[in-house]
């Protein structure tokens, strides 16, 4: 006989102990979606939609209004105060641009480089030959650690894309260097769009037990960070996804938040 349990807000300040075995969900996804405003007066926008599950995060990013046929350089940010700078910001650039470190205790540094291929540690945070061009859609799937997964279902994540025409030339340049490779014009790395990565639902499949009517409980969440130089993660960025999933009793109870208001 299934059993429905009763929610109440005192289930969402303390753990549920269980009536009888656990039956662990066999599977959870969490839908994760953002959308990114511009900086720099960029005109860029993008928005972003993803689940954690299982171990896995992917993340689809749909941009416009960003240079055509010039790499972007894009991060997914764990940290800081989670959160990103106005567009109104000015940085410290020569011209008052707003550069990529004038925000690190916004976003804080790079959890994941969000190349097209390979690496996607923090080490390929300037991997410039292994990001988008243009505007062109973006799809990836990652292992990520339980630690990763559980910021992110924390409302930690932040997507910032790099890359502004600043002086409309139809390329990067111009006599300012940037603040993360002097080599380069600061227009490439330059803040372009920035959007929280906010929590929309967790969903448990199936339990063990073979109920599918587990009832779903919405809980508010919160914040993330963004910025080259993070943690190194070596070849390959360590992961073991973080479920926001609860089972208990046959039935199964599944955890669903959301990201609770913006962060200032």
């Amino acid at each position: 006989m299934k059993k429905t349990l009763a929610l109440s807000a005192a289930l969402a300040l303390t753990a549920l102990p269980l009536a009888g075995p656990a039956m662990a969900a066999s599977s959870s996804s969490t839908e994760l979606t953002g959308t990114l405003t511009q900086l720099n007066d960029s005109g860029a926008t993008a928005d972003v939609s993803g689940t954690v599950s299982d171990g896995e995060l992917t993340l689809t990013i749909t941009p416009s209004g960003l240079l055509e046929n010039a790499p972007h350089a894009q991060h997914l940010h764990l940290g800081a105060a989670s959160t990103c700078p106005s567009n109104d910001t000015e940085g410290s650039g020569a011209d008052g641009a707003l550069q990529t470190t004038d925000s690190f205790g916004d976003y804080g540094p790079i959890g994941i480089s969000l190349t097209t291929e390979g690496d996607y540690s923090s080490d390929s945070g300037l991997a410039v030959d292994r990001f988008p061009l243009g505007n062109a859609e973006y799809d990836r799937t990652f292992e990520i650690s339980d630690e990763v997964a559980q910021q992110i279902l924390d409302g930690e994540g932040v997507v910032v894309i790099h890359g502004v025409d600043q002086n409309g030339s139809g390329t990067y340049d111009g006599d300012v260097m940037s603040d993360l490779d002097p080599t380069l014009p600061e227009e490439a790395t330059n803040l372009a769009a920035c959007g929280t990565l906010d929590v929309v639902t967790a969903v448990a499949a199936e339990s063990e037990s073979g109920s599918e009517d587990a009832p779903e409980m919405t809980m508010p969440q919160g914040g993330a960070d963004t910025g080259v130089g993070g943690t190194a993660g070596g070849d390959s960025l360590l992961v073991a996804g973080g479920a926001a999933v609860v089972a208990a009793g046959a039935a199964g109870l599944v955890w669903s938040r959301r990201r609770a208001g913006e962060r200032g």
